[in-house]
């Protein structure tokens, strides 16, 4: 099953929302100096750009990113901002000049780049000598609570839902895998670090509605199925999920972060 990646209004309900909030820790951790000139691959909806606008005094950022559907979101969103600008483009081929950047980031993407190692390369490429690279990915195998409780509720009635599952897919997103792939690719004073943060959901709905939209692996896999699989996946979700009196799910995220230097 290939991954959708079409609708940026379905992914900021998915996912959007809490990378918004990963971000703020993330670009706090990367400390980078006010006044330099960004990169953020596989932009999105421009969560973490808005991000980078809004905490870091950036000269300029730059957006990349592969969907049209979501370069417009990003673009209607921060259109009033003069300082970001938004390119079609992928992670083996970034249409930046050579050292044109000073920091290069990348949030919840680097997973499903294909040809990882390539895209960090591309990243370097683009950044001055003394800048730094950066990205961080979800903890699929660990502490996503939300997408943990709706893979766990779908394999246990559909075995064969591994194998669309993250924490299967995506081995990369540890701290040993992502320290390694960074300093293969060249750069230096390499580390990684944790990033936690809260994910409340409203009530059922507000946690159920998003995998119904196709829109990433989960959605993807919720989607595939009939009427009567999804309705027992939906069944079973409300039986194990801690719920509130009031209806809130109250659930955690990890991150996981690395950083280095060209």
């Amino acid at each position: 099953m290939q991954d959708k990646w079409t609708d940026g209004d379905a992914y900021e309900m998915y996912v959007g929302r809490w990378s918004r909030q990963t971000g703020k820790s993330f670009l706090s951790w990367i400390d980078a100096p006010h006044r330099s000139r960004w990169l953020d691959l596989g932009c999105g909806t421009g969560a973490l750009t808005s991000r980078i606008l809004q905490d870091c005094d950036p000269v300029s950022v730059v957006g990349i990113e592969p969907s049209e559907g979501f370069l417009a979101l990003a673009r209607r969103a921060i259109a009033d901002d003069d300082r970001a600008s938004f390119v079609q483009g992928t992670g083996e081929s970034v249409p930046v000049a050579d050292g044109s950047v000073d920091v290069a980031v990348s949030g919840l993407v680097l997973n499903f780049i294909p040809e990882k190692l390539a895209a960090i390369a591309e990243l370097k490429r683009a950044v001055r000598d003394g800048g730094t690279v950066a990205a961080y990915v979800w903890d699929y195998s660990g502490h996503v609570q939300f997408m943990r409780y709706f893979w766990d509720a779908a394999t246990a009635l559909d075995p064969s839902a591994s194998d669309n599952d993250e924490g299967v897919r995506f081995p990369v997103c540890r701290p040993a895998p992502l320290a390694a792939l960074f300093s293969e690719a060249g750069l230096t004073e390499v580390s990684t670090a944790p990033i936690d943060i809260v994910t409340p959901f409203a009530d059922f709905d507000d946690y159920w509605s998003p995998f119904l939209s196709g829109v990433g692996p989960a959605p993807g896999y919720c989607a595939s199925l009939d009427d009567t699989a999804r309705q027992a996946l939906k069944d079973r979700l409300i039986e194990t999920l801690p719920t509130d009196p009031d209806g809130m799910i109250l659930l955690a995220a990890r991150a996981w972060a690395v950083r280095g230097k060209t």
